[in-house]
């Protein structure tokens, strides 16, 4: 049979005041503990809603080479921030026409295993296309007549060249096409104009990009075009997909095994 123990000989067997203090500090540190919890499950919904919707956020052009189930999601060549796409099927003279340093056999995955390294990668071909991605591609945001130059010279020696830039962070973003050194269609934007040039291409108008004009400011526009303006960067890989390819929608089996040429630009400038 239990023992009943009488509230008084509890309160004698404990030193006065221990019942209230450490009954305080009990309820704060549950409390702190409880706030501590809820927060990180929301973290973690919030990851996982962003991560869901950043997976999603780029649908097939090409049932035959984009299968969902099958994407290749590298580290940092998910969702590369510049790259070109060059009409070629040999990566040698992509190689030498960039002028590349310190130049070695790379495969896709080991491009992918470290951020910035290596600063350059010149994927295999893939459908008639030789991929480039990397940092040390230039920047129209930084200076927009050196990605002009850049891309010229390249256009003349290899033909026909394309060049994507899409940062999400601060919504810059470019692209450009060019043929034997002439620019096809380019538009550059990085708060305001930097580079248009050429006609609009139908893949533009089917994905609303929208393209202003060097005098035209945002302040003009009304909330659907600020609306498509901000879109933007979120369709360049979209666009990339039908003007050429769209680096994030290949399938894993076609670039794990394959072998690309790694390295770096000088001064990011081919020869």
């Amino acid at each position: 049979m239990n023992a009943v123990i009488p509230t008084t000989l509890l309160a004698e067997a404990w030193p006065a005041g221990f019942l209230k203090d450490d009954m305080t500090a009990v309820l704060l540190i549950g409390l702190v503990c409880v706030v501590a919890f809820a927060g990180l499950v929301m973290i973690c919904f919030v990851v996982r809603h962003l991560l869901h919707r950043r997976l999603g956020a780029t649908p097939a052009t090409s049932p035959a080479s984009y299968e969902p189930e099958n994407r290749f999601l590298p580290t940092i060549f998910d969702a590369p921030v510049r790259w070109l796409a060059i009409k070629s099927a040999n990566p040698q003279a992509v190689q030498a026409a960039l002028g590349l340093q310190h130049a070695r056999r790379c495969s896709w995955n080991e491009a992918v295993t470290a951020p910035f390294e290596p600063r350059l990668f010149i994927a295999p071909p893939i459908d008639g296309w030789v991929l480039v991605l990397g940092c040390d591609l230039p920047d129209p945001a930084e200076d927009v007549d050196a990605c002009f130059v850049f891309l010229t010279h390249l256009s003349r020696e290899l033909g026909h060249v394309q060049f994507f830039s899409a940062n999400r962070v601060i919504n810059q973003h470019a692209w450009a096409r060019l043929e034997a050194g002439t620019v096809l269609r380019a538009y550059a934007w990085a708060g305001e104009t930097l580079w248009n040039q050429g006609p609009l291409t139908s893949a533009e108008m089917t994905l609303k990009l929208r393209c202003l004009d060097y005098t035209e400011a945002v302040g003009e526009l009304n909330l659907t075009q600020r609306e498509l303006l901000a879109t933007n960067t979120e369709k360049v890989l979209r666009l990339a997909g039908c003007w050429s390819l769209d680096p994030t929608g290949l399938k894993k089996s076609r670039l794990q095994d394959c072998a690309g040429i790694a390295g770096a630009l000088l001064h990011s400038k081919p020869h």
